[in-house]
């Protein structure tokens, strides 16, 4: 964006601008241009990912704690039934 801002604003060349930025393409500034030019500001989104995706942070983490608790039950499940059974046998005999 601080080469868009450099050619539409302060009218920089696309040379000065590559060498101000370190970019090594200098056809790279005339691409970004174009793209901004069609698009605007969301040519230079990240559009990488799953865009449908809109779990939050808070989300996964209530999610990875639902599963702790649902292995928490099933190993207290297990637990129990264990005891059962050994109490069962102890008083069998």
């Amino acid at each position: 964006m601080e080469a868009i801002r450099l050619h539409t604003v302060e009218g920089w060349s696309q040379r000065s601008i590559a060498i101000h930025l370190g970019v090594q393409d200098k056809d790279r500034i005339k691409i970004w241009v174009r793209k901004y030019r069609e698009v605007g500001d969301t040519a230079f989104k990240d559009g990488r990912g799953d865009p449908k995706r809109t779990e939050t942070e808070q989300e996964r983490e209530l999610r990875r704690l639902q599963l702790e608790v649902d292995v928490l039950k099933k190993w207290l499940q297990i637990l129990n039934q264990e005891v059962h059974t050994v109490s069962t046998s102890l008083s069998t005999k």
